[in-house]
């Protein structure tokens, strides 16, 4: 299975888009519901049995179940008998949000992330389906609020159905993300063209092997200046007044618009990594590591993250093989002899004692990462040949798998 994301922007009449909103009031009522029922249920066993905290805690009974993902479905589906603006939502869409909850603790779980907190406001509802033909001239047809004006940039390919859609709300307006599906298998990209290695960085923000330099453009930091005089208006409306929500959405959409160049350079990035090389390999950085150090916020402005998600998707499209490497020493290493030349972050260049290859320091290390990737599709490569050539040799003489080949075929699992 194949599943794509197209979003587009939409135009709801004025009915839905009230409708919408007093959507994302009751899913986020749902949410931060759900959420307190839990984390009180977590606090009931890890308060100490002779004495009460300063807040407030609730009690409950020894035998009480634990809230679950299904226990609490459950509870949802018996509430909206009863609470008439819980029936006023699509059922599948609450339904839903009670799967959202249950992703941010397994994240909480399983990956390390915090505690999930109470949402001030919920961005987007999803329907986990849709009718039959809900893609007209135009405009989308969505469960309870019918057909929705929608501009329809980009045709769905041949192939492909529409399976969910999720309307989001932003600063500039509504968008409707459909999420389509084609049974169709892609084969993952082969190792072979050329390959270069990028190494990401602050003085520029991506170095090739092939000694390409491309800047770093700052669109937070041009945009502080603007930012603090949006700001200011703000401050000196009066509080709650439509002035001063007005203001408000000025500075969201400034935001927004921030975000939006962002990700449109990186798209264009990818792109032109991916028109000059058959293989790319970067670095494996520790994200958040660098957006709590002391230049977090230029790290941030950088955007490195949604940039390698970006660089993996479109070299995906475009049939690149795409890899990450360890970047423990890529700068602290020559590429050409491999010897280490210890340098500290105001050497901007790379000289080598040694064979005496000289280059930019950020150059060096895409060498660094480039030499390291082919090192390791090179073993790849072997062993997908060796396993190859016991499968032919097996098929010719109709005999068992010999012990080799076995061993050969488990070191390509374990390396892939």
């Amino acid at each position: 299975m194949l599943n794509l994301t197209y979003e587009y922007r939409a135009y709801p009449t004025a009915n839905q888009s009230s409708t919408m909103e007093e959507w994302l009031a009751t899913c986020k009522r749902v949410y931060n519901y759900a959420l307190a029922e839990r984390r009180d249920w977590i606090q009931s066993r890890k308060c100490p049995v002779n004495a009460c905290s300063i807040q407030r805690e609730f009690i409950y009974p020894m035998d009480s179940e634990k809230p679950t993902y299904y226990s609490q479905k459950r509870n949802l589906t018996a509430a909206r008998k009863t609470n008439s603006f819980l029936q006023a939502v699509h059922s599948q869409v609450l339904q839903d949000v009670m799967g959202r909850l249950e992703k941010a603790f397994n994240a909480l779980w399983n990956s390390g992330f915090g505690f999930p907190r109470f949402k001030k406001r919920f961005r987007s509802f999803n329907f986990p389906q849709l009718g039959k033909n809900p893609i007209g001239d135009n405009q989308i047809k969505l469960p309870v609020f019918g057909w929705v004006k929608t501009v329809m940039h980009r045709p769905i390919p041949d192939g492909f159905e529409a399976k969910q859609a999720r309307v989001v709300k932003r600063a500039s307006g509504w968008y409707i993300q459909l999420v389509i599906q084609s049974d169709v298998k892609i084969p993952e990209p082969p190792i072979k063209g050329h390959a270069i290695g990028i190494d990401v960085g602050l003085s520029h923000f991506v170095a090739t092997s092939d000694n390409e330099l491309i800047a770093r453009p700052q669109f937070f930091v041009e945009a502080q200046h603007r930012l603090k005089v949006l700001n200011r208006a703000v401050a000196r409306k009066q509080k709650g007044s439509k002035n001063q929500q007005k203001a408000c959405q000025r500075v969201a959409r400034f935001y927004e618009r921030i975000a939006n160049r962002r990700k449109d350079f990186h798209r264009k990035l990818a792109h032109h990594l991916c028109d000059q090389a058959g293989m790319i390999f970067a670095e494996e950085l520790n994200l958040k590591g660098l957006a709590k150090g002391m230049l977090g916020k230029h790290c941030l402005d950088a955007g490195w993250g949604q940039f390698l998600d970006t660089l993996k998707w479109v070299c995906f499209k475009r049939g690149v093989y795409f890899q990450k490497v360890k970047a423990a020493g890529t700068s602290q290493e020559c590429p050409e002899c491999g010897v280490a030349v210890k340098k500290d972050l105001s050497m901007r260049r790379h000289e080598c004692p040694e064979c005496g290859y000289t280059t930019n320091r950020d150059v060096a290390s895409g060498q660094v990462i480039r030499n390291r990737g082919l090192a390791s599709t090179e073993h790849v490569a072997e062993l997908v040949e060796a396993c190859r050539s016991v499968a032919v040799g097996q098929t010719v003489q109709s005999c068992g798998a010999t012990p080799s080949g076995e061993a050969l075929k488990q070191e390509f699992l374990e390396a892939t």
